[in-house]
This record gives structure tokens, C-alpha cells and sequence, in this order.
């Protein structure tokens, strides 16, 4: 049993989305799932910390949901900031169970067990803005962190978690994200969004004790990454 990451997907099977207009993008579908099943076994976990699907509604991403269902493992997926189709984890685990998707998991306000590790996060958002809604999110989205950590301390083990936007990049500290993860005595981070030539500003190092990774597809040339085999 081993457990994976690997975010931004950008499906859109059901949707007119193309990604080739991006340098890197050709044929990504193809890659990913060329490189999920050489690597990713049934009983494997993989992550996916946002921007799941183009989707406008749950109904418009279902071929996309379709398409992760049929990759082995279990899937735990988290909201990134074009995840337009995000309501509920009530709502999406009542679409999943009607649309037969059963190997995928909502990370939202709550926690996972697996193996020895206990998975937690939250989407995270802009921390670089002087803007008051933008500081307003970013504490939304620190107290849901909050929560998630608080829910992995009930299942026990070493913490793990998982983020859409960075905690940290290009010199910059969300230091109200990153109080979170220190004082969750979170061990390692993983986050997404960063693309191109923005993922030169991307921070993969140790800082506050916790170890930063970025996992978005393109970054990783859409081969999941191995955090731990059990």
C-alpha cells in the first residue's frame, strides 16, 4: 500500500476545455493515466489537492469523475480555485454514490486515516493581496484548516496536508496558513496551482520544521508522486 499525490488535473471530458493552448499539456490525459497505471495499484491512495475539473456543476464533470474512478486506488480530492462545481461533501458523496464513482473521497473540514498517516487540509487561497476580502478568505480558509488538522488528531498517526494554494513561494509566507500546519504538528505539506513558468517560485524545502512539496500535474509531467510505501 502506498500513498500518492498529484493535483491540478484540469479535466474536461464533458467539458469544452482544452489544455493543449499550454505549453506541456499535449495529449496530458493520455500521459496521466499512462503513468497512474504503471505505477498506482488498487489498494494505493493518491491525492489530489484541487482543480480537479473544468465542470461548471457536478452534472458537466461527471466524465471527468468517471475517468479518476476507473484509475486504480482511492482518490481523496480537495477544492482547488477552478473546482466551480464544488457545493458539499454532503452533495458530492450523494452525486458519487448515484453515479456509481466509488473510489473517491471529499477532503473538507474533515480527515482521513491512511496506513499510519492521517491526511487533513483545505484549499488555502491568495495570501499576497492587500485586499479585505482576499485577508477575510484567507481566514476562512485557516480556521477549515484548523478544523481538518483538529479531525486528524482524532485519528492519530503522523500529519499530512495537503493544500491547493502555496503556503509559501517566490520569498512569501501566508503566515496564518502556515501557523496552522506548525501548530497542527503537521510533518509534510503538499500544495498545487503553480504552472510554467510560475513554478520557478514554488517552494520544495524544509521551513518551520515541515517539508514542502509541489505536486501540481504539469510539474510533476502528470506522474503522481510517491510520498510513502507502507
Amino acid at each position: 500500500m502506498s500513498l500518492f499525490a498529484i493535483g491540478d488535473t484540469h479535466l474536461s471530458f464533458g467539458t469544452d476545455k482544452p489544455m493543449d493552448i499550454f505549453s506541456g499539456w499535449e495529449n496530458f490525459e493520455q500521459k496521466l493515466e499512462k503513468n497512474w497505471r504503471a505505477i498506482v495499484k488498487d489498494n494505493d491512495t493518491v491525492v489530489i489537492p484541487g482543480d480537479i475539473t473544468w465542470g461548471m456543476t457536478m452534472e458537466e464533470a461527471l466524465e471527468d469523475f468517471k475517468f479518476l474512478d476507473n484509475l486504480p486506488g482511492e482518490k481523496i480530492i480537495l477544492k482547488g480555485n477552478h473546482d466551480y462545481w464544488w457545493s458539499t461533501k454532503k452533495k458530492a458523496d450523494k452525486f458519487f454514490e448515484e453515479n456509481g464513482i466509488t473510489t473517491i473521497k471529499i477532503l473538507n473540514n474533515n480527515a482521513y486515516k491512511v496506513g499510519d498517516y492521517a491526511i487533513c487540509g483545505s484549499r488555502g487561497w491568495f495570501f499576497d493581496s492587500d485586499k479585505q476580502a482576499d485577508k477575510k478568505i484567507v481566514a476562512r480558509e485557516a480556521g477549515r484548516l484548523r478544523m481538518s488538522i483538529q479531525e486528524a488528531d482524532k485519528l492519530g498517526g503522523e500529519k499530512i496536508a495537503f493544500l491547493h494554494y502555496p503556503p509559501i513561494a517566490g520569498g512569501q509566507v501566508c503566515q496564518e496558513i502556515c501557523d496552522e500546519l506548525i501548530n497542527g504538528g503537521v510533518s509534510q505539506c503538499y500544495y498545487g496551482h503553480l504552472h510554467g513558468y510560475s513554478t520557478t517560485f514554488a517552494f520544495n524545502d524544509e521551513m518551520f520544521s515541515i517539508k514542502f512539496h509541489l505536486v501540481s500535474g504539469d510539474y510533476l509531467n502528470f506522474c503522481p508522486k510517491l510520498i510513502v510505501k507502507f
